[in-house]
């Protein structure tokens, strides 16, 4: 069960917490994007984004029970331009993957898009990448189009996937 905590705008789940990523978590956060195998933004890319003034959705998830050196368990990074939501990297350390954090850290920056006026959310992921394909779905992406060798090291197309975010009454 999850409940919000909203005096500090985090979701508390038995294992993880979810929060807006700070220049504090940068170091842990390319720490798992390398680890992950993302496309390279690296710590600059990061916090470039994180001092932009408006549109960027940057949340962590942070283990309840660390193991020693380690606090974050994953992150997201995504970005509101006009009524769209781009998610640029998404990514759990192996140690915590298939608990569900990859999922509740795409529902938190869905729900902040949603409440920010957005209509949709976009983001590419690997023609190969079958367990992200998966995860994408199961939070209501189809896939929209192809991007022809969008991706290097190894080069390889993306699919580019959509949903349609629905605004609350």
């Amino acid at each position: 069960m999850l409940i919000v905590d909203a005096e500090h705008a985090a979701i508390i789940g038995s294992d993880f917490s979810i929060t807006r990523m700070t220049e504090h978590d940068l170091l842990e956060v390319v720490e798992i994007e390398e680890a992950s195998g993302l496309s390279r933004w690296g710590w600059e890319a990061y916090h470039a984004e994180l001092q932009q003034k408006g549109g960027t959705l940057m949340f962590v998830a942070s283990a309840a029970n660390p193991a020693a050196g380690v606090r974050l368990s994953g992150f997201i990074a995504s970005r509101l331009i006009g009524d769209e939501l781009h998610v640029n990297n998404v990514a759990v350390r192996d140690a915590y993957r298939r608990a569900g954090i990859g999922r509740k850290l795409l529902e938190r920056v869905l729900t902040a898009a949603r409440k920010s006026g957005a209509s949709a959310a976009f983001l590419e992921v690997r023609a190969s990448n079958e367990a992200a394909k998966a995860l994408y779905s199961r939070c209501g992406f189809c896939v929209a189009g192809q991007r022809r060798n969008y991706y290097s090291d190894p080069p390889e197309n993306a699919l580019l996937m959509r949903r349609i975010i629905k605004r609350s009454a």
